[in-house]
């Protein structure tokens, strides 16, 4: 059964919060070296800088949908959020990474119970007072063997240096009421904290397909997203049966967006696929889709309508 409240921990859990998480996909879906991550990230920004829309930088960058592959499929499109966030100057106190959760489906949402996760950049901290402040279960097994949340941490590192804390909510019930339920006690906890959110939902698009039909499937979800529908997003998937990966994560970034910000606006940024690396019949689609105000404002300006 599923736990959707906060029971409180044995004494092995509260033991656990003075512990590290060493990474899991560092190795695999990024490179462990800083050297060689840094090396990556140049090679990524050169390929991509020509493409990246740096006007969208003026805007308030609210969050972003971002796919969660190995860097060299696709940091391409992953690349272009943070190089237009960072661009513009906005000020963040923590990050909120909602992922889904690939193996072991205990709770129907979770956070993690270490101090911190390391990274070949640094550490990050969960920021436990916002965790705190939403009342939400807290797991060490739910995270141990997932990578969608640990690879926006290199990024966050390189791109963000002064932003140390997040908050990983891993999702195993990617239903539409549990993406509300989710969105609200962010809304709560920002507001109880005052602290600066920005919001990455990770989510691979359609999975092994040709590129053509991965395509048109794609579009039928990006499609919903732009709409801010999020009900549509959860009947796509269902009816179509359409391999998006993090659609609960996704469908959590519209739900928070439409409940904080009047006039929100989603584009995407970029697309892209693994045969576009490795020519192959069979892809896994990569969309990064930025979440936006049209014009900056001031802190906490127009956030957490409760």
């Amino acid at each position: 059964m599923r736990h959707t409240y906060y029971q409180g921990f044995s004494k092995i859990r509260q033991v656990m919060t003075n512990l590290t998480r060493e990474p899991y996909a560092a190795g695999k879906f990024y490179p462990a070296e800083e050297k060689e991550l840094e090396h990556l990230f140049s090679h990524l920004i050169q390929r991509e800088k020509s493409h990246i829309n740096y006007k969208l930088a003026d805007n308030q960058i609210i969050g972003a949908v971002l796919p969660h592959a190995g860097y060299i499929y696709s940091g391409y499109q992953a690349i272009h959020f943070f190089e237009i966030a960072s661009l513009s100057e906005q000020n963040y106190d923590v990050f909120i990474i909602i992922h889904p959760i690939h193996r072991g489906l205990d709770y129907d949402y979770a956070t993690d119970e270490y101090q911190k996760w390391t990274t070949p950049l640094g550490d990050m901290e969960i920021d436990r007072a916002f965790s705190d402040a939403m009342n939400i279960p807290r797991s060490a097994s739910f995270h141990a063997n997932e990578h969608s949340c640990e690879v926006m941490l290199p990024f966050i590192r390189k791109y963000f240096p002064y932003v140390t804390r997040f908050v990983p909510i891993g999702i195993g019930n990617q239903d539409p009421g549990v993406a509300r339920e989710i969105a609200g006690k962010i809304t709560e906890a920002a507001a109880m904290t005052g602290k600066r959110v920005c919001v990455i939902a990770s989510s691979d698009f359609s999975h092994y397909v040709s590129p053509d039909y991965g395509r048109k499937m794609d579009q039928k979800v990006i499609n919903r997203i732009l709409d801010f529908d999020t009900r549509g997003v959860y009947d796509e998937v269902m009816k179509n049966d359409i391999t998006v990966c993090g659609y609960g994560p996704v469908m959590t970034l519209m739900e928070y967006s439409l409940m904080n910000f009047s006039g929100i606006k989603a584009e995407v940024i970029a697309r892209g696929h693994s045969g576009e690396v490795y020519p192959s019949s069979r892809v896994v689609d990569y969309v990064s889709i930025l979440f936006y105000l049209e014009k900056k404002q001031s802190d906490h300006e127009n956030q957490y309508r409760i």
